[in-house]
């Protein structure tokens, strides 16, 4: 009997790898246009000779400036949010393992001993009794077979969980390469912003002074006095305004990586921050089906079709098994003696026969996976709308940045003229003012242009999913090996 009940917990075993009723996953049409809106940079910029696809480029080869670089490579190391995101797929791995071994029977032993006297009122002749018992057991205890693939479908649905989590930690991994490098672009602008005012102030402060000068001598009017200091207290204002600025921008940037950041990563001004590497979008739209959020809420999306094979596997009769095999016996001594051997052997069979809450189960679960296809398709359109809006900005930002430097350069040269015009006594000094705040809003301008052209090439790299490129688990690949094909 015990090779019977070994034969068939074997065909048990065979039996709960069969298939499950899930019904055969479809993914749902991307609800966006094949290729970009025409007009915008890809057009000319996504055949650049020689620029990978986002996908096939690391961050390290992205970004190319090395303290940048230091500085991702610790947030990535210290940063809380992606530490919470480890630790997320770690607990989704493990309920994961959990849901999994509901598939094999649980083994468990257990040993009894006691002794007992009975009294003599309750024993013939009138003599008290004592008896020993021991026993020894192994067994499976209520292991249910998986027939119609309900542990198959929660194990699937499981596995889908924490696939899910995976690619939410790299979603959070390309934001934050993205927001560190963004924060550290906005720290070089602020720092070259201040520098600027700094400069500035120093320029009419020794415009003033002149001015002073041609004052104290009569030549100047006391109104030409008057309109030189207000441009000195304005760049006063300006130098503690981007002061401000400037910290608040190493402040968040500091938050971010979570750790110290040597002062020496830091940059000074934009120009000096080496620009990252050119990449192409290319004309299809569907490299957005490759990022990290799409693939998340797609695996959300299988999740879902687990569960209705789950649900529907509830309106089938589940079968459990309990066995044991040991031995027992009166006396400890005879405990392993032959003729002590033991077994029993029990299935059960349970079947819903009116059960209003597996038919609302079932229905839960199909609602369920009409939510997920419309949370799917909103998160492509989505990502669409992203890359349309970067790409946008991408079209037009160098053009604009080259239009603001020649408007700095002729600025300058007003500047230099109407400087020229007062201290040959021509015009007042109420023409060198207005050059002067044209020449320094405009440089200012140019630096926020500079950020922003800086800033897209980083945002567009996100966007598209970066390259974010990590070892795999294999779950993947496990889920098209083992989880058997929809019935």
């Amino acid at each position: 009997m015990t090779k019977a009940v070994a034969l068939a917990i074997a065909v048990g075993a065979v039996l709960a790898s069969g298939c499950t009723l899930a019904p055969p996953y479809v993914q749902p049409e991307a609800p966006v246009p094949d290729t970009w809106p025409t007009g915008t940079a890809c057009d000319e910029a996504s055949e650049e000779q020689g620029a990978p696809p986002p996908l096939e480029l690391h961050w390290r080869d992205f970004l190319a400036d090395p303290n940048l670089e230091a500085i991702v490579q610790s947030a990535l190391a210290s940063n809380r949010d992606l530490k919470l995101a480890a630790l997320n797929v770690e607990r989704a791995r493990v309920l994961y393992g959990i849901q999994r071994a509901e598939l094999y029977p649980t083994l468990y032993a257990s040993a009894t001993g006691g002794e007992e006297r009975v009294s003599a009122d309750f024993v013939a002749p009138g003599q008290p009794r004592t008896s020993e018992f021991h026993a020894v057991d192994l067994g499976v205890f209520a292991w249910e077979i998986d027939f119609f693939g309900r542990i198959r479908s929660l194990e699937a649905g499981a596995l889908e969980a924490y696939l899910t989590t995976e690619q939410a930690r790299h979603s959070v991994q390309i934001l934050l390469v993205s927001s560190v490098a963004d924060a550290y672009l906005t720290l070089a602008a602020g720092r070259e912003a201040l520098a600027l005012s700094q400069r500035t102030f120093q320029i009419q402060q020794e415009a003033y002074e002149i001015v002073q000068q041609r004052y104290d001598k009569g030549v100047a009017t006391e109104l030409d006095l008057r309109r030189a200091q207000t441009p000195v207290e304005v760049a006063r204002g300006d130098i503690a305004r981007y002061t401000q600025l400037a910290a608040q921008a190493e402040n968040a940037l500091r938050l971010l990586v979570g750790a110290p950041v040597p002062d020496r990563l830091l940059p000074r001004e934009l120009d000096q921050v080496a620009p990252p590497a050119q990449i192409r979008p290319g004309l299809s739209s569907e490299v957005l089906l490759s990022r990290p959020d799409i693939l998340a809420a797609e695996h959300r999306l299988r999740g879902a079709y687990a569960r209705i094979g789950a649900a529907r596997a509830a309106f089938f009769p589940r079968i459990s098994l309990t066995t044991t095999v040991g031995t027992a016996s009166d006396e400890l001594s005879n405990l392993f003696s032959s003729g002590t051997g033991t077994w029993s052997y029990g299935p059960q069979i349970s079947m819903p026969i009116f059960d209003p809450q597996v038919w609302a189960a079932h229905r839960v679960s199909t609602v369920e996976r009409d939510i997920a296809v419309a949370e799917y398709e909103r998160a492509i359109q989505a990502a669409f709308r992203e890359v349309a809006d970067v790409l946008a900005v991408r079209e037009t930002v160098d053009e604009q940045v080259a239009a603001q430097e020649a408007l700095v350069d002729a600025l300058a040269e007003t500047y230099s003229l109407a400087l020229c015009r007062y201290e040959a006594g021509v015009d007042s000094y109420l023409g060198v003012l207005d050059a002067q705040r044209s020449l320094f809003d405009a440089q200012q301008q140019l630096v926020s242009l500079r950020l922003l052209q800086r800033s897209n090439q980083i945002h567009l790299y996100a966007v598209l999913g970066g390259g974010w490129q990590s070892p795999s688990t294999g779950l993947d690949d496990r889920r098209a090996d083992e989880t058997p094909a929809p019935q």
